[in-house]
């Protein structure tokens, strides 16, 4: 919808103003489809260091041996942007699993050039998967509706034109009221605000029900029903610093994912593809990856004098894995762990880290 006054998108409802700021107006063009990918705008864990496809290689070896050791181990990486964490969990495989590993890279953007043959690039992800789904900074870029409550104490849609200018639309209603009323009331106080997260919850029941037995995992910024943010948490990001969000297509605009939410809609799924369902577990990445082998220690100093070389890699490595796990930063982020038809891979213990 454009504005031929001005030549700009006319006021729309921030979820169909994101869709098309990020993956185009008619499924060409748009922030993610653009030639330096999203490591062009900001850093994930993926990117912060090889330790992170270390563990969830390690996690994708436990779901295997849960399994069984199936004859084929499916491992699906979700908003796969370039590749970059399939191709490091593959290469982080021990070679009897890499072996038997299917792996799929799901994204919209073109398949880029000199990624290996035997990772399949798709729009969306397969059916009867029997493995590890893995979705690292998916859904906090599933477009959503922002509501916020007028002086009336009523909670009305968010509308936005590309600039970023906002104006208060049409009230909340049908089933985007049920999820408000459910996981995120406003307590009608003027000014609060909400993203409505029903589109996640229904993409993560959807990715969830890919899986006929294994894991799903999505890792994102995350907040709770005891949390909730008072204002909400829209933002942009462009060549690496936040930036007031715009609908233009110059930046990544997300907004953080109540994981609670999605994992209720994804126990459906789960219970619906195996009898056997577990229920979902909620961790920090800090939980997830000491779980996982990641402590972020110092080497002993001793080791400087035996063997230099070795201690300062063993010294960056511990910088990294501080990074990965650290308070305050990546290590806040949410794991949500949603098993199909096996016990939980990771140490219930995890969860009081």
């Amino acid at each position: 919808m454009v504005d031929k006054a001005t030549g700009l998108g006319g006021w729309r409802g921030w979820r169909a103003a994101t869709q098309a700021a990020l993956y185009g107006e008619d499924g060409t063009g748009g922030f993610y489809r653009r030639s330096e990918g999203p490591a062009g705008h900001f850093r994930t864990s993926v990117h912060a260091s090889p330790l992170f496809a270390a563990a969830v290689a390690r996690l994708l070896c436990r779901v295997d041996e849960a399994l069984g050791r199936p004859s084929s181990l499916d491992f699906v990486d979700m908003a796969a942007g370039r590749g970059e964490l399939v191709t490091a969990v593959l290469a982080a495989l021990p070679a009897d699993v890499a072996a038997r590993t299917r792996a799929y890279a799901v994204e919209l953007a073109d398949r880029p050039a000199g990624l290996a043959h035997r990772i399949e690039w798709l729009p969306e992800p397969p059916r009867q998967l029997t493995g590890l789904l893995f979705a690292n900074e998916w859904l906090d870029n599933v477009p959503v509706e922002v509501a916020e409550v007028d002086s009336a104490g009523v909670a009305r849609l968010v509308l936005v034109r590309d600039t970023g200018a906002e104006r208060l639309g049409e009230r909340v209603s049908g089933a985007e009221a049920e999820w408000l009323a459910r996981w995120w009331p406003t307590a009608g106080e003027e000014g609060l605000r909400a993203e409505i997260g029903l589109p996640r919850d229904t993409a993560w029941a959807s990715a969830v029900s890919c899986l006929d037995g294994g894991l799903a995992v999505a890792v994102d910024y995350a907040h709770t029903a005891a949390a909730r943010p008072p204002f909400g948490t829209l933002t942009g990001f462009r060549e690496g610093r936040e930036t007031p969000p715009a609908p233009d297509g110059s930046c990544d605009i997300t907004a953080h994912v109540a994981l609670d939410a999605c994992a209720e809609a994804g126990a459906t799924a789960a219970k619906g593809a195996a009898r056997a369902a577990v229920g979902a577990r909620l961790l920090t990445q800090r939980a997830a990856l000491r779980a996982l082998g990641i402590a972020g220690a110092r080497p002993p100093l001793a080791l400087a004098s035996t063997d230099p070389s070795a201690y300062v890699r063993a010294l960056a490595s511990a910088g990294e894995a501080a990074e990965l796990i650290a308070p305050g930063g990546l290590g806040d982020f949410g794991w949500l762990l949603q098993p199909v038809g096996i016990a939980h891979p990771l140490d219930p213990e995890a969860e009081a880290g």
